[in-house]
């Protein structure tokens, strides 16, 4: 996973571990900043061992080794250590616009085949704007198509979202592999990495989460809260051409 090792080989880990949150939608670790990630709803098998690892003392550990957890086989794991990456950081506000992600898909979507790799809620905004849609999901909702469809589907596409729950899985790479060299790419969600180092993989925009309020976000993930019930939070777009 050489995407996310570029992220990490970036960060400033003199920051200490204040807090760890994993509710059922969303993970939150606080250190120099908040940063979110969602929660795996397939985790995996776990009947014969932890999927997270020294549970109840994971704030013993330092930032560097909580962010390392990004490469954990352990999609929990996993998460944590998004969330964690994001707490480290430091996000370049100038070169963000308050922009969300269904709008600048809307807008490159026009008229353009669009494929979007995980079912967000505003799919069905898009069905009347776009040439053709291809939703490609691991659990395929009506009309979606499964994963077994993206080599085809994918490099077909004007324009490609990407759900950031593939740095979570590890399927990243893989999904941006498969993109048409042409195409636009967006990186989209709550564990989507604010950080330019994207771009030096074909992605041409991140739209991604800024915690405004970590101690009201971390009372919401830890009550169960989706990502659309939780305040104190800002959308944020990073695009290559503003770099």
């Amino acid at each position: 996973m050489q995407i996310i090792n570029d992220l990490l080989s970036i960060l400033d880990y003199k920051a200490p571990v204040a807090d760890i949150r994993q509710g059922p939608f969303q993970t939150a670790v606080l250190t120099r900043h908040c940063g979110l990630a969602s929660t795996p709803h397939d985790p995996g098998p776990h009947h014969d061992k932890s999927p997270v690892k020294d549970t109840g003392y994971l704030l013993d550990r330092n930032a560097k080794e909580l962010a390392q957890l990004a490469l954990s086989s352990s999609a929990l794991e996993a998460a944590i250590g998004m969330a964690t990456i994001n707490s480290l950081i430091e996000v370049d506000e100038q070169k963000c616009e308050e922009l969300n992600a269904a709008d600048l898909i809307a807008r490159k979507g026009e008229n353009r085949k669009l494929a979007i790799i995980g079912h967000f809620p505003f799919i069905p905004r898009l069905k009347s704007i776009v040439k053709e849609l291809w939703v490609i999901e691991k659990n395929p909702q009506a009309g979606d198509y499964g994963e077994a469809e993206s080599e085809n589907l994918i490099p077909q596409a004007d324009v490609v979202g990407i759900t950031g729950t593939a740095f979570t899985n590890h399927t990243i790479e893989h999904v941006l592999n498969l993109c048409n060299p042409d195409a636009y790419v967006v990186v989209l969600g709550g564990t989507a990495p604010l950080s330019p180092v994207l771009f030096d993989y074909g992605v041409n925009a991140v739209s991604g989460t800024l915690v405004t309020d970590p101690q009201l976000v971390l009372r919401y993930v830890s009550q169960g809260a989706t990502f659309r019930q939780i305040k104190g939070k800002r959308s944020l777009t990073m695009m290559k051409e503003n770099i």
